[in-house]
């Protein structure tokens, strides 16, 4: 299980605390150290079944600098990955990959239907 967060984040926080609190201690990354790459995030977003846009730091300062609110849509799935490829803090955290799925951010209910 690997675990993909900003450590200063109280929602990275909150979710690290529920799993832990159910027995779970996972690998940790740092998602502004380490950020995930283009490939990865194709495959996580393949595995996670989710839409497009549940892949955006919705609320960070760089989505809004360049307009991705209005310009996402627009975007390709190539041209998608290239502007999230090392950009740890244009995606959205924290991240939950395991053997049976992969989740971004921290949806309690969806955290437990894949986890319990």
């Amino acid at each position: 299980m690997l675990f993909i967060c900003l450590p200063s984040c109280s929602t990275c926080k909150r979710a690290l605390n529920w799993l832990r609190e159910r027995g779970f201690e996972p690998e940790i990354r740092d998602i502004r150290a380490n950020p995930p790459s283009a490939a990865e995030l194709v495959d996580w977003w393949q595995r996670s079944g989710v839409e497009r846009r549940r892949l955006f730091n919705s609320s960070g300062q760089l989505y809004r600098e360049l307009g991705l609110a209005r310009r996402q849509s627009e975007l390709s799935d190539d041209e998608l990955f290239e502007l999230l490829d090392g950009q740890g803090m244009l995606v959205r955290r924290p991240i939950l990959i395991t053997d049976t799925g992969v989740l971004f951010g921290f949806r309690e209910k969806e955290w437990e239907a894949l986890l319990l």
